[in-house]
Order: structure tokens, then C-alpha cells, then sequence
């Protein structure tokens, strides 16, 4: 039961910040898939730097390393980039960023927590349906980007 409250905090966390932050589902859909790459080529050589300074290396702190690899490009996209206005996007946006994060998470966390019971039956639907959802989650990341308005406001371009 332990593993599912950890599954259900990082989803609330996640959609928390997002929805705090009002940031748009497609730039951190987009940096979640650059995060999930950069682990594959890092994980290794990054763990490899944390026992060099340390920590033990253990299964811990494999799985450590791979959520902080995998989430930075995005948390460092929360701080700034573009925002929803309406309410129903914010909570639309957040919703997909912590469904897509998940997703991305679930293996590298499977290696730590992995759900008994009726947790264990939303962990396998997800762990089956993975590639779906990611993908599902980034065409609907660039369907996002094309509502985003990167111009700024005709006031801002003015030179005084």
C-alpha cells in the first residue's frame, strides 16, 4: 500500500506545481521526453559521479538520480514559459503534465515501489499501456504549442 501513496504524492505534487505555476502542457510535456532521454544516455555515468562523491550506490539511488534526470528539464521549464489564462486550461494542462510525468516515472520507480492489491491493478494497466499514453501525451504536448501565443504584446515591441 506504501508504494501507492508514493505513486498518488508525486501525482498530486506535480499537478500542484503545474497548476500553481499556470505553465502550459506543452512545453513540459516536451521537456518530460527530453528528460526521459537524457536519462537513458546518463543515468549510468551520473550514478557512477554520486558513488565517486559518496553516496552509496544502490537501487535507491539509481532510481534517485533517474527521476531528478527526468524531471529537471521540466521543473527548470516550470519556473518560467508560457502560461494558461482560463482556469480550465490550467487544470486541463496539469492534469496531462502529472498523468504524462507519471508515466514517465513508473519504470525507473518500479525498480523501488511497486503496488500490492488494488493499487497493483492501475500500476500494471499503466505499465501495459506506457507507450500509448507517452505518446498519446506528446501529440497532445504539440497540439498545446500551437495554441501558445509566443509574440509578445504590441506595447512590449514599442521603442520609446
Amino acid at each position: 500500500m506504501e508504494a501507492g501513496i508514493v505513486y498518488i504524492i508525486i501525482v498530486v505534487v506535480l499537478f500542484s506545481v503545474a497548476f500553481i505555476t499556470k505553465r502550459r502542457f506543452g512545453l513540459l510535456g516536451l521537456a518530460l521526453s527530453a528528460g526521459s532521454l537524457l536519462n537513458e544516455i546518463w543515468s549510468y555515468k551520473a550514478v557512477l559521479v554520486t558513488s565517486i562523491i559518496g553516496v552509496p550506490s544502490n537501487i535507491l539511488t539509481t532510481t534517485m538520480v533517474s527521476v531528478v534526470i527526468i524531471l529537471l528539464p521540466a521543473c527548470l521549464l516550470l519556473i518560467h514559459g508560457c502560461a494558461y489564462r482560463s482556469h480550465i486550461g490550467k487544470v486541463i494542462g496539469a492534469g496531462l503534465f502529472a498523468i504524462l510525468a507519471l508515466t514517465f516515472l513508473i519504470e525507473p520507480l518500479s525498480h523501488v515501489f511497486v503496488p500490492q492489491g488494488l493499487v497493483a491493478t492501475g500500476y500494471y494497466w499503466l505499465m501495459n499501456n506506457q507507450n500509448a499514453i507517452i505518446g498519446i501525451g506528446l501529440v497532445l504536448s504539440i497540439v498545446d504549442l500551437f495554441f501558445t501565443n509566443f509574440t509578445r504584446s504590441s506595447e512590449k515591441r514599442r521603442i520609446h
